[in-house]
């Protein structure tokens, strides 16, 4: 075999031959082995095109297992692939002009069972190919709700969802993806099997590996399986949109309401004029509640656990926080609520439609909040004219703060500027204390952030935990990790 990109303890990882592809034949079904197409080649903005390599889909964790060991063997590069929506190159390893090997490209989606529900225990047990709407759905199927909610949920699989910790709309209540599993099963570099899926709320027996392979973007191991926490669907919900005369009067808004609505609330989203005109212009159908879109709005969800009650409590925080609301909508039925959401989950599609230049996923403080909003227009200003389309999760201080042409011009005349333009938007973030990711993860798209604003000695235990868990650097190679210094 022919060495290519060295990863690892100084290891050279080995391109997929016909060989391994024999060996791979002989271990698995016919079945295993799917017609390798584009969408496990590409990602959903265009940023990287894959290296194409060997598609392997098992459909147990002992073939897992088995395609792992075989990886480690021959020193061949495992790129797992979920539901393919993440949104930083994690599940795509790009064709590289220094002859990066092909890899093996690990699907999960043929594992997609719900092996056990408990709802005495609110815990439901899914396979990593398990679609969230599906899990979502077997949790009502026994009268109890899953709560991790995204608008991708009808692609995106619990094992990249727990492989990239993904956040949310309700993270303000029930917390971000790791908040809600109790377990996992994973199968490790080497093919070993870790079996991890207890469904105890206490469990003090030494270090928490189940938190380590979360949020690890399948470079620690290979997640197959979780133990999902349920929780009690909400018997009175409520749903409004209300505007704001600023951020910061949104986040005034924040704190009353939590006084008022303490943990009932789930979701308190930013939504700024900008990304409702965007709606106007690509999604002409969508009925907005306003002819002229505010310039700010905060849509508001709330779950009561008594069967009456959430309507009423939305108004009167309407009538408490009258100096703070401008105006508002407040949902009278299941449809207008979700007609309201669809405002909400559709305004990434318009960003799509009229071309970002750039994308940021970043977070926080929330008494930071504000001050961002005002002070990065004008550090943007050398630029040129931008339109700024900033919205996102405000109740955990997750924003999505995306660049745009001004009207008219391609986005293509600031092709250039695209890598100033996300240093300037992550500088300010760290500055005040911030994440320069969130909520979607570092994938390869954020390698280099991590490089420059991440902790020295975090960076350094990082590798050390790598180079133990995976001494030869297979699992998605360059994701995650900035590469070794010369």
């Amino acid at each position: 075999m022919h060495g290519g990109r060295q990863e690892g303890k100084g290891v050279m990882l080995n391109p997929v031959t016909a060989e391994f592809t024999s060996q791979l034949q002989r271990l698995l079904p016919a079945a295993a082995f799917p017609e390798l197409s584009d969408k496990y080649l590409t990602e959903p903005r265009g940023y990287y095109q894959g290296s194409a390599g060997l598609l392997v889909a098992p459909e147990s964790t002992a073939q897992v297992a088995q395609v792992i060991a075989a990886a480690a063997a021959a020193r061949i590069g495992v790129v797992p692939y979920g539901g393919g929506t993440g949104l930083v190159g994690g599940q795509i390893l790009p064709e590289s002009k220094n002859g990066a090997p092909s890899p093996l490209i690990l699907s999960l989606g043929r594992m997609r069972r719900i092996r056990a529900r408990y709802p005495e225990e609110n815990v439901l047990v899914a396979e990593a190919g398990a679609v969230l709407a599906e899990v979502q759905q077997s949790a009502a199927d026994v009268d109890r709700l899953f709560p991790l909610s995204l608008a991708s949920e009808g692609t995106a699989q619990i094992g990249g969802l727990l492989a990239t910790n993904a956040g949310g709309v309700n993270v303000l209540r029930y917390g971000m993806a790791r908040d809600q599993v109790l377990g996992i099963e994973a199968v490790m570099a080497d093919g070993r099997i870790f079996n991890g899926l207890q469904r105890l709320r206490k469990d003090n027996t030494g270090y928490d590996l189940r938190h380590l392979l979360i949020g690890s973007e399948g470079t620690l191991g290979i997640i197959t399986a979780a133990s999902l926490k349920l929780a009690p669907r909400p018997q009175s919900e409520g749903t409004a949109l209300l505007t704001v005369e600023s951020p910061s009067a949104a986040l005034d808004l924040l704190g009353r309401a939590r006084g008022l609505l303490g943990e009932s609330i789930s979701a308190f989203e930013l939504i700024s004029g900008q990304g409702l005109r965007f709606l106007a212009e690509t999604h002409p159908q969508m009925r907005q509640p306003w002819s002229s879109p505010p310039n700010w709005s905060v849509l508001l969800h709330l779950g009561l656990s008594n069967g009456t009650g959430a309507e009423q409590a939305i108004e009167t925080l309407f009538e408490q926080a009258s100096d703070l609301i401008r105006d508002g909508v407040i949902a009278q039925s299941a449809q207008q609520a979700q007609d309201l959401w669809s405002l909400r989950e559709t305004i990434p599609l318009a960003n799509r439609a009229i071309g970002a230049i750039c994308s940021s996923d970043i977070s926080l403080p929330l008494s930071e909040i504000a001050g961002f909003i005002a002070k990065m227009p004008a550090m943007l200003a050398r630029f040129g004219d931008l339109r700024i389309n900033c919205f996102g999760h405000l109740g955990d201080g997750n924003l999505h703060y995306n660049l745009f042409p001004a009207e008219g011009v391609p986005a293509s005349n600031y092709r250039d500027m695209r890598a100033d333009l996300q240093a300037e938007v992550h500088r300010l973030t760290h500055e005040l204390g911030g994440s320069v990711s969130a909520e979607h993860g570092v994938g390869r798209l954020k390698v280099a952030d991590i490089a420059r604003f991440g902790d020295p000695v975090k960076l350094q235990l990082m590798r050390q935990i790598k180079d133990t868990l995976d001494p030869q650097g297979i699992l998605n190679p360059g994701a995650v990790l900035p590469p070794r210094a010369a």
